[in-house]
């Protein structure tokens, strides 16, 4: 069968880590092919070598049998490939129009143009069932609409061969199911698409087959139809992996957070979009937050860590009132924050991994004395939290958080967060961009936080996660709670009643 991609022999190596060793990927004309790895086993350097943003050290390309030469994005544009990043390249004060057509742009007398451009949006959005609205700020829409735009952006230059880097981080399940079915148009159109993942479910749904990496080899390609997930992740991180992990019943009845009818005022949308909603979070409990996403969850959790003022309601942790306390107060009085954006508020990009480690805690012992930073302490104290969490890069703790990968950031911001003498430990998303080995060690962190009678809040999207870590679910609904359940006594099914508000508990 023709091969539209072929990269053969390919290795590139960067200062202290060899990112790719002999890898070699073919790719078959109007093939869905997923590459699986684990965080830092190579795959977004070698997509990032086949769009011409690294060059490769030994190996060729060769596309529909031609050796070609790709020296960047152009050359890869010109050769008809396209490539969405998992943080998404866009100007969030554009339009989509003026978005897509950024560095192809038709002029007119000197002026730019875009009626020709703006119709040939129309024209893919409606042929691909993508429902995007040119005239529209990027600013403006979902995260699963700016993934589309960025769709689009490869159609409109005519590209054959797409790329998506982890296209479903970010995206709720209702998102994914479009996403998963516009892959398939563009399959049947006889476009091959390559995607970056480690979901397993994900490439069941849609790849005929998968290449696997890992530490930067390649460990095989197999047809998705006659191999199993364990068999999967066994291949993705040598060894085998526990996709359900066992618990006890949590017994704590010791309230460490009290929200009382909290309301959470929203700048963009201009409303408290949070609205009298009410709960605690006990001693050794995991509760979990599940609604669809967009539901006033993230500002839920900005009010309670201290980044959005409320505008009404009563926070309380151990008892003492911390409802008019600044960030730092409350982190110091006990509360880890795992945050939904690790690169807005998780990470300083430009530090040195071992710098954001101490973030909120370079001003006390040990990190400092007398005002001086101690930096053996801090990497000391980095080392052994990169090795216990296995945080992946390439120097270590003088490594810039900007160059980790995007699941390694997650870890190191989790290290940091469960490391901390903490109360309350609230995690968004803990596990988002992270593959079955890292959720598998993540999720035992979060369980052994529990045992150790800590008070755990988790905001998630990920049905198998609620149902993995929750000891009670609470159910947020336009910015209400609609319901606590108990997960022993609900399924997927009544829990998605509540999450689009077709159910309410009576006493929610």
């Amino acid at each position: 069968m023709e091969h539209a991609i072929e990269m053969l022999n390919i290795t590139k190596e960067f200062p202290g880590i060899k990112a790719n060793d002999n890898v070699s990927l073919r790719v078959r004309k109007g093939e869905i092919h997923a590459l699986l790895g684990e965080n830092g086993a190579g795959k977004t350097t070698l997509m990032s070598i086949l769009f011409g943003l690294y060059r490769a050290d030994e190996g060729e390309i060769r596309l529909n049998g031609e050796r070609v030469h790709i020296r960047n994005p152009n050359d890869a544009n010109d050769y008809g490939i396209g490539m969405v990043h998992q943080h998404f390249k866009l100007v969030n004060r554009f339009t989509v129009a003026e978005n897509i057509v950024l560095g192809a742009e038709d002029t007119r007398r000197g002026f730019l143009v875009y009626d020709k451009a703006i119709a040939r949006i129309k024209e893919l959005s409606e042929k691909y069932k993508l429902n995007i609205d040119p005239y529209a700020r990027v600013r403006d829409i979902s995260v699963g609409h700016q993934q589309r735009v960025e769709i689009l952006k490869m159609l409109y230059r005519d590209a054959e061969i797409l790329i998506l880097d982890e296209p479903t981080a970010s995206l709720t399940p209702q998102e994914i199911d479009e996403l998963m079915g516009i892959l398939q148009t563009l399959s049947d159109e006889g476009k091959s698409v390559v995607f970056i993942t480690h979901k397993l479910e994900e490439i069941r749904r849609v790849a005929d087959r998968v290449t696997i990496l890992r530490d930067g080899e390649q460990v095989g390609t197999v047809e998705v139809a006659e191999t199993s997930n364990e068999e999967l992740a066994k291949m993705m991180v040598g060894r085998e992996v526990v996709f359900r992990i066992d618990k006890t019943h949590a017994v704590g009845d010791q309230p460490v957070l009290e929200a009382e009818n909290l309301r959470v005022y929203s700048h963009t949308f201009r409303k408290d979009v949070v609205r009298d909603v009410s709960f605690d979070v006990r001693a050794g409990e995991i509760l979990v937050i599940a609604g669809i996403e967009g539901n006033g969850q993230s500002e839920l959790i900005y009010g309670l860590v201290g980044l959005n003022p409320l505008t009404h309601g009563r926070i309380r942790l151990n008892g003492e009132d911390i409802t008019n306390s600044s960030i730092r107060e409350r982190s110091l009085h006990g509360i880890s924050h795992i945050p939904e954006d690790r690169q807005r508020h998780g990470l300083i990009l430009d530090f040195p991994l071992e710098y954001n480690m101490i973030l909120q805690s370079y001003f006390q012992p040990p990190f400092q004395h007398r005002g001086f930073l101690q930096f053996d302490q801090i990497r000391n104290h980095t080392q052994r939290l990169i090795e216990n969490f296995d945080v992946r890069s390439s120097s270590g703790p003088t490594s810039l958080a900007r160059s980790l990968s995007g699941g390694n950031q997650q870890k190191a911001i989790l290290a940091r967060e469960i490391d901390r003498n903490n109360n309350l430990l609230i995690a968004v998303q803990p596990t988002r961009g992270l593959d079955v080995g890292a959720i598998e060690s993540i999720h035992k962190h979060l369980i052994a936080e529990r045992d150790d009678n800590k008070a755990v809040l988790i905001v998630s999207y990920d049905l198998n996660e609620v149902f993995t870590l929750a000891d009670r679910i609470l159910v947020i609904y336009e910015g209400q709670n609609v319901g606590i359940l108990d997960p022993r006594e609900t399924t997927e099914s009544e829990l998605g009643l509540y999450m689009s508000g077709s159910k309410r508990a009576d006493a929610a």
